[in-house]
């Protein structure tokens, strides 16, 4: 069964419903994979996880959950719309992606490379759908890996990125910007954003 063949909409009640319990699961997945790591003491970053995180997200809700997309897609409309890279080029632009990060890991600090993860992950957009939602997901992963640790927070950074969606949609804009201008600081306002919102994911514990 896959939903959105039967619904045709992701507005419909039952697709949402749908949606959000896939969410929790891939929530608790994402847990487990960043115990396991912390566990094997091993900065480990895949293409393996990135696919399993996008599964948990969208499966039974479209075609092809946890496998990079063999069709073109876009994102928004009018002068908003991306046209991400073409299907051809994902497994590639993935398998260097994974390569960079792997060689970041050590020499880079984990606000700054997570925040990475999330912009370039979702600049690849390598999945027909839960782009967004794996983005979100691969970014905790490697903050709370590289902190050796959970963050403590009865809402983890994930929600707050989606509770700030304009602000963020508006800065991954800004970032492609920046990239193609090839300004060396084209990661500064996602760092600030993200250490924002982890200080806001934090600020309850750090009070009581």
């Amino acid at each position: 069964m896959i939903l959105i063949d039967i619904v045709k909409r992701e507005d419909n009640p039952v697709y949402q419903a749908l949606q959000i319990d896939n969410l929790e699961r891939q929530y608790g997945f994402l847990q487990s994979i960043i115990k396991a790591a912390i566990s094997l003491n091993l900065p480990i970053f895949s293409s393996e996880i990135i696919k399993a995180l996008n599964a948990h997200a969208i499966a039974c809700l479209h075609e092809c959950a946890g496998q990079y997309r063999q069709c073109q897609v876009h994102v928004g409309t009018g002068c908003d719309r991306y046209n991400p890279p073409h299907h051809d080029d994902v497994g590639g632009m993935m398998d260097d992606f994974v390569e960079e990060v792997e060689g970041l890991w050590d020499g880079t600090n984990a606000l700054l490379l997570a925040s990475f993860v999330l912009w370039k992950l979702n600049a690849i957009h390598p999945f027909v759908n839960g782009n967004g939602r794996t983005a979100r997901a691969i970014c905790y992963y490697v903050l709370c890996v590289k902190s050796n640790g959970l963050l403590p927070g009865a809402k983890i950074l994930p929600e707050l990125i989606r509770e700030n969606r304009d602000e963020y949609v508006r800065i991954l804009k800004t970032t492609d910007k920046l990239n193609s201008e090839k300004d060396p600081k084209f990661m500064r306002d996602m760092c600030l954003f993200i250490s924002r919102l982890v200080g806001e994911q934090l600020g309850p514990v750090k009070n009581r």
